[in-house]
């Protein structure tokens, strides 16, 4: 596979999930109405050459939406999962999944928090939070091994050469999820919180979550990032160094949280280029490419 740059271009009650029917709709297109107006440096990368758009994933209680693109010639292909951030699965994610369908790979992101209040329709960052906070992590762990399920069953994804990454909210399933599936290849982690709620559970502590970790996976965080202090991601990064696990940990001078978020203020280009650069070549070392 090529590489390429894209940076070169410019809650209303608990949610009932024992219900047998999942009813979702259609994803909406743009970004999360909760982080416009976007920046004039927001990457916008193309289609063409690729075969990319909507799709529906079969999970244990029905279909949620999701978002796939790969290569429109050729196949299998080398797998992404892509994880969203705490806004959903908007515009920022799909193009994601274009910018790795552009270096060869089938990525999907499926919509997470589809089964509940549409959090890329509101506008205060805090019901954001609340709402996207009452997914539970043993269903976001299902819909992910659901969604590696639908690709494999698609013809064009090798999950064999399987990959993972998320943003956010996203950065912290990803860690997760390397710790729940031992048949992930590589994972990239871009400043996920080391504290993840769960539902009406309590939340989910990465530096206990992480024990079992079985894959490799890389850690991007920012130094500057005033949610996660650095200092609390030295010490998990340290914790894992002393159980053997086979981590990296990037921590970026200066740079905030969301400095890959290309559409928002956050965004800090050189970051996010180094940031992109590494998750490829951490792909590639351990067989997600």
């Amino acid at each position: 596979m090529d590489a390429i740059d894209p940076h070169a271009r410019s809650l209303r009650g608990r949610t009932d999930y024992s219900r047998r029917a999942l009813l979702t709709t259609g994803l909406g297109t743009g970004f999360a109405l909760a982080v416009l107006p976007v920046s004039a440096e927001t990457i916008t990368t193309d289609a063409d050459g690729l075969t990319a758009g909507d799709v529906t994933i079969p999970v244990k209680d029905g279909q949620i939406p999701g978002y796939r693109a790969m290569p429109a010639k050729g196949g299998p292909f080398p797998t992404v999962i892509v994880i969203q951030e705490v806004f959903g699965l908007h515009e920022h994610i799909k193009d994601m999944c274009r910018r790795f369908a552009k270096v060869g790979y089938f990525a999907v992101a499926p919509a997470l928090y589809s089964r509940l209040p549409d959090v890329t329709k509101l506008t205060d960052m805090q019901e954001v939070i609340k709402v996207s906070a009452q997914a539970p992590e043993a269903l976001v762990m299902s819909d992910l091994d659901a969604t590696l399920a639908w690709a494999r069953r698609s013809g064009k994804a090798d999950t064999r050469r399987l990959g993972v990454t998320g943003f956010c909210r996203g950065g912290s399933y990803t860690w997760l999820y390397a710790t729940h599936n031992p048949h992930v290849k590589a994972a990239v982690a871009w400043y996920g919180p080391l504290v993840c709620p769960n539902a009406d559970q309590p939340p989910i502590s990465l530096v206990d979550a992480t024990k079992d970790l079985k894959v490799p996976v890389l850690g991007l965080y920012g130094a500057a990032d005033q949610g996660i202090p650095a200092a609390d991601v030295e010490k998990f990064r340290d914790g894992l160094r002393k159980s053997k696990k086979t981590v990296q940990f990037v921590i970026y001078p200066d740079a905030p949280h969301g400095f890959n978020a290309d559409y928002r203020p956050s965004y800090r280009p050189d970051a996010a280029k180094d940031g992109w650069k590494r998750l490829l070549a951490w792909f590639k070392k351990y067989g997600a490419a």
